[in-house]
């Protein structure tokens, strides 16, 4: 397993309780630098994530980590029957998205503060679970997949998007570039978050990628597990069954 990576520094609390308190204090500017950082493209690789998914009528979703709920929205746009929940353990970036989803008319997708490792549901009660860039911050990487194979039925989906790093030249020079240097600076200007856009390409380096993370996924209870890289190796998209 990876070192443990934190936005404020180890000694002043948990993984968990940093990451809340990271996104409490940028929640407020999220959605703008989310897109505008990734130049609108995290919106189609959410579009692309959701193709992944086998079931063609799914009943329950969970979207884990959800923020203020992009992924979620985006899954029940493709799945118009479907009933959505979103979970996160960021009140702040809650009320944005409920926010949102009021103010786009959308029914049937509610978002829940809860931890990745403690989900509130029963085991076998969702046909498919989603996760997008969420997957870095758990505490516990193995506990938390774990915990979605336990509320997934069986034969249920796995969907993970997440940021990976580039092997070709000379986008990995590029992207390299880009996310020590550029996106820490927009994000902390904007943000007014010191840490917050340090944390994320430090994050992103220190994350089992590819073929670890394939195999956290088996050991997590998930099989006919696969990795689909997009946009020269930038992000990746991972799927997988529950046994």
């Amino acid at each position: 397993m990876s070192e443990t990576v934190v936005p404020y520094g180890k000694e002043k609390g948990s993984k968990r309780q940093q990451v809340e308190e990271m996104f409490d204090n940028i929640s407020h500017k999220y959605d703008f630098l989310n897109h505008f950082l990734s130049l609108g493209i995290d919106v189609i690789w959410r579009k692309k994530s959701l193709k992944k998914i086998n079931n063609k009528a799914p009943e329950k979703i969970l979207d884990v980590a959800t923020g203020t709920g992009d992924f979620a929205i985006a899954a029940k746009k493709k799945y118009s029957k479907a009933e959505v929940v979103g979970i996160d353990i960021s009140n702040g970036m809650l009320e944005v998205g409920r926010e949102k989803i009021k103010k786009k008319g959308i029914e049937q997708v509610q978002l829940v503060n809860a931890d990745s490792a403690e989900i509130p549901y029963a085991d076998n009660t969702f046909d498919v679970a989603i996760v997008a860039f969420g997957v870095r911050n758990f505490e516990n990487l193995l506990a938390g997949l774990t915990e979605m194979n336990r509320v997934l039925k069986p034969n249920g989906e796995i969907v993970v998007l997440e940021f990976s790093k580039p092997k070709a030249f000379p986008f990995k020079q590029i992207y390299n570039f880009y996310f020590t240097h550029i996106l820490p600076r927009f994000g902390k200007l904007i943000s007014k978050d010191n840490a917050a856009y340090t944390y994320l390409p430090e994050s992103v380096k220190a994350f089992p990628e590819g073929p670890q993370f394939l195999e956290i996924l088996a050991q997590a209870g998930f099989s006919d597990n696969k990795a689909k890289p997009l946009t020269f190796g930038i992000s990746s998209i991972y799927h997988g069954t529950k046994k």
